[in-house]
This record gives structure tokens, C-alpha cells and sequence, in this order.
């Protein structure tokens, strides 16, 4: 049998400390070796029972769990999910390097304490498989200058992840000029998150970066990122120019929306003009549709299994021959300007 996931449950409500011990503790695959209702105690208790993975409280008194992973992870870096009310704090609490995060039961009954230990659980698993190792800063380039000879106007770039590709899109949109081609993106991540995480991008990148709603043209210059929840984002044609469209659905590999949904729409609609990048993310979403993509002419790129939180996503893709140009995170931007001012093929 294979070794229990080693858990240590940090959070400053008895109560909800206690809930979630009991409820991850359930599965057999997870052992939970101690609780700790701070950061100080939970220290400690890191370096006695060397937990294979966190759960973090956002906040919590004398030092709220985000100051606490920017502590933590150069010292000892551990995979990390954090466990957060609907709030823009859990970007932060990604960009000082936690793997992912689940939003807790809300008090109007839309979210059930079985449908959160359930998720809980799954991003256990996943975060036990990621890389930590490396921080971030890292992986920080520099901005592309951009400027003439830029072939925007019928091409487009769809980019997909998952775990860990808030920070890895952020790496990849930052870096790049306000002219480049229009972006359309999937990233794994529930309701209301999307736009907050597309506010946040759009305040930090020279493009323009939107949560995306049906109708909206994709122009140079402009990224979309689809909606988390029940819907999944496709590219269209409107008379001369590309649109997007939010379609309820059912989830596809798992997930809505789901990035093979998107790849297999640019297949169809955009062909050769089209750039696809998949990267870091726990499973399988997207590596067909980008095999699709490179199958109607487009350019495809997939993130390395150095730079990947979790190599499953683009590894998948590499695998079955999706994958033109493989790249680490930091060469990503400088490929992608390669192709679409036409130094690169």
C-alpha cells in the first residue's frame, strides 16, 4: 500500500479545525498528524512531525497565514492549501507559494460542508505531487519590449492550466507587449475568483485583461479569461473577427470550463493563425484539444517539467505529440513573441 498523505491542519477555529481534521481523516489515503490553532504552534509542530502538506486558515490572529507562508517557504518550503472565505487574499496567499485553495462553507447553504471536504481532499492529493521547492522569483523575466512587426490581426493565442497556473499565467501575460495578438485563457478556479483574478492581472499587465462574458471580440492588445462555474468559453467568428461565447454546460475531463472546450473551438475557428500553450496542471484537460490545434496548423507550446508545479497537464500533452516547442516558464513570453513576429516558427 502506498505511504498516507501526512496532513497538519492549521486553523484558529476549534470548531472548524476539528470539522476538517475529521472529515479529510475519512480517506484512506490521508493521515492527519496534528492540528494547530497558529502559526507559531503550527511551526513547531512542522518541525516534529514533518507533514507531507499543509491546510491553512487565511485568517488568524498574531499572524494571518499569508505572512506565514512568505516566512515559511524560503526556509521550508511544503506544499500548502489554503482554506479561505470568498476573498482576493488567496492570490496572495499564491503568490507567496501555496498550491492551490478551497473556499469554505458559506452560511447560505450553497456550498455543503461534504462538497468542501470532498474538494479538500482532491487538492491534498494534488498539492502532496507539487514541486515547492522552487520559489517563484525564480522564475521572473523581464518585459518584452514589443513594438513593429507583431502579425496581430488574425491571430490568437489560447493559453490553459490548472494547479498552480495563476502565478505561471501571471509570469506569462506580465512579460508580454500591449500589442500583442489577443488572448484567450482557461484556468481551473471556482465563481467570482475569476474576476477577481482578471482584476488583478489587468492591474499589473500591460494588456488588457477581463473576465470574459459572451460577445466579447477578441482584439489585440486584450486577454479573456473564462468564467469559473457552469460555463465553458469557445471561440467564434462574428462576420471578420473572432468572438468569445460562455455556454452553460456539464464538465468536460472534470472541470468547467474546461480547456480542451476552448483548444478544440480555436482548432476549428482560427486553424493556423492560432498559438497554444498548456501549462502546469494536475491531470489530462487540454492535451486533445491542443493535439487538435497543431493538427489544423497552429504553433503549440507546453510548459517543461522543471518549471511545472504539477507536470501533468502539459506532460500529457507532450506525451501524444501535442507539444511543437516545449519551454520553460521564464522562455515562455520570449517563444511566444518569437512566433508571432514571425522570428520564430
Amino acid at each position: 500500500m502506498a505511504r498516507k498523505i501526512k496532513v497538519l491542519v492549521i486553523d484558529d477555529s476549534l470548531i472548524f479545525r476539528e470539522t476538517v481534521a475529521k472529515g479529510i481523516a475519512n480517506d484512506p489515503g490521508i493521515e492527519v498528524v496534528g492540528t494547530a490553532a497558529d502559526v507559531f504552534i503550527a511551526r513547531d509542530k512542522i518541525l516534529d512531525l514533518e507533514p507531507d502538506v499543509l491546510t491553512l486558515d487565511v485568517e488568524m490572529p498574531r499572524m494571518n497565514g499569508i505572512e506565514f507562508l512568505k516566512r515559511l517557504m524560503p526556509q521550508y518550503p511544503l506544499p500548502v492549501v489554503m482554506v479561505s472565505a470568498v476573498s482576493d487574499h488567496v492570490f496572495d496567499a499564491l503568490n507567496a507559494g501555496a498550491v492551490d485553495f478551497v473556499t469554505k462553507p458559506d452560511t447560505n447553504g450553497q456550498r455543503s460542508p461534504d462538497s468542501f471536504i470532498n474538494e479538500l481532499i482532491i487538492k491534498i492529493k494534488i498539492a502532496s505531487m507539487a514541486k515547492v521547492a522552487h520559489l517563484k522569483k525564480e522564475y521572473v523575466g523581464g518585459q518584452l519590449a514589443g513594438g513593429g512587426g507583431i502579425r496581430s490581426k488574425d491571430t490568437i493565442i489560447a493559453i490553459g492550466a490548472s494547479t498552480g497556473g495563476t502565478e505561471a499565467i501571471y509570469e506569462v501575460i506580465q512579460a508580454l507587449p500591449r500589442d500583442m495578438p489577443g488572448i484567450v485563457i482557461v484556468q481551473h478556479m471556482p465563481p467570482v475568483f475569476t474576476a477577481m483574478y482578471a482584476q488583478r492581472l489587468n492591474n499589473s499587465c500591460r494588456m488588457e485583461v477581463k473576465e470574459a462574458q459572451s460577445g466579447d471580440m477578441i482584439v489585440p492588445g486584450r486577454v479573456l479569461i473564462a468564467p469559473g462555474g457552469d460555463y465553458h468559453m469557445r471561440v467564434n467568428r462574428k462576420g471578420n473577427s473572432y468572438i468569445v461565447e460562455c455556454i452553460k454546460g456539464e464538465k468536460v475531463n472534470g472541470h468547467c470550463p474546461s480547456v480542451d472546450v476552448l483548444f478544440n473551438s480555436v482548432a476549428e475557428k482560427v486553424g493556423k493563425n492560432a498559438v497554444g500553450v498548456i501549462l502546469t496542471g494536475m491531470g489530462y484537460d487540454g492535451a486533445k484539444g491542443l493535439l487538435n490545434m497543431k493538427k489544423a496548423g497552429a504553433i503549440t507550446i507546453g510548459q517543461d517539467e522543471q518549471s511545472c508545479v504539477v507536470y501533468g497537464m502539459p506532460k500529457v500533452a507532450y506525451d501524444i505529440g501535442a507539444v511543437d516547442k516545449q519551454a520553460t516558464l521564464k522562455n515562455i513570453p520570449q517563444v511566444l513573441y518569437s512566433i508571432i513576429s514571425g522570428k520564430g516558427s
